[in-house]
């Protein structure tokens, strides 16, 4: 009785275990190249469960490095580490469809023209891509850096892997792709430090008091809130000009980004400074020589 219900036993487990294989083995079988590709209920979940291991794995190394890095820092690596992400997971299906008896020489073959028209069609995004991670590694590009691409000048506020978005100084948001800032001139007012030279350029009438300009101009700086009093204001005597004395007040401030308003404020105060002081701004003149020719007519006599 024993030996009967042992096989009885046997029977059953063999039984469950052969529904469970067959259950496993369902799914679609499609003829490629010399081989088959099998995409079973058995493969999906193997994937599954690659992409839930691979997830928490990928999640303790995120945070082993980013927790004693500061805020920016980690937005940034963050940033990179997803691109790094979607290659790791492209890497672990192929891999368990490998190690599932997939030949994935056959799946790669079979979409090679597929990935090639991809990559063309996808040639510029990769390029946003690379140059993201270019910008947040080397760090060529803060979060509030001041810069001028195209003419347009704009502070930096998001950084992200594809694109950059700035706010321009009458407050519209341009969006850069990132593969302008490695295959463009980009100008970045702020890379180094926060402080930069600006300048104001203004004629006065030929015979006026050079001296009395310079003093009056360099008043004029120190008195703008936005004007740093160190490095102190200093004024330039640029060139004889057509019809003009050729004068630069050279200033420095931290918010190059409003610069347009503290200029049009000093503008405003030279006016009224020159006004006071009979120093008059002069306006382009052209002297015009008419030569008259006297012509004898022949009158037939």
């Amino acid at each position: 009785m024993q030996q009967e219900a042992e096989q009885i036993k046997e029977l059953i487990e063999e039984d469950v275990w052969g529904s469970i294989k067959e259950f496993l083995n369902f799914g679609f079988h499609i003829p490629a190249g010399e081989g088959t590709i099998h995409l079973t209920i058995g493969l999906l979940l193997v994937l599954i469960l690659a992409f839930v291991l691979t997830s928490y794995i990928l999640r303790l190394i995120r945070q082993l490095f980013t927790r004693k890095m500061t805020d920016e820092d980690t937005l940034k690596f963050v940033s990179v580490f997803k691109f790094i992400k979607y290659v790791i997971y492209l890497v672990v299906i192929l891999l368990t469809l490998s190690a599932a008896g997939v030949n994935v020489t056959v799946v790669l073959t079979a979409s090679a023209a597929l990935f090639v028209g991809l990559g063309l069609a996808l040639q510029e995004l990769f390029q946003d891509i690379i140059g993201g991670v270019f910008i947040i590694v080397d760090k060529s590009l803060n979060v509030g850096d001041i810069v001028e691409i195209d003419g347009k000048v704009g502070k930096v506020f998001d950084i992200k892997l594809r694109t950059t978005r700035a706010i321009t100084r009458d407050d519209k948001i341009i969006i850069i792709p990132n593969h302008k800032f490695i295959s463009d001139i980009v100008y970045n007012y702020t890379q180094n430090h926060k402080l930069t030279r600006e300048k104001v350029t203004v004629g006065v009438a030929y015979g006026s008091d050079v001296n009395l300009v310079t003093k009056l101009l360099e008043e004029v700086a120190l008195q703008q809130k936005q004007v740093r009093k160190t490095p102190k204001p200093f004024v330039t005597f640029d060139d004889f000009g057509d019809s003009a004395l050729v004068f630069s007040v050279n200033y420095f401030t931290n918010d190059s980004f409003a610069d347009p308003r503290t200029k049009s404020a000093i503008r405003y105060d030279i006016d009224a400074k020159f006004r006071h002081n009979n120093i008059a701004i002069p306006f382009p003149q052209r002297d015009i020589h008419i030569y008259q020719h006297n012509n004898a007519i022949d009158s037939g006599k």
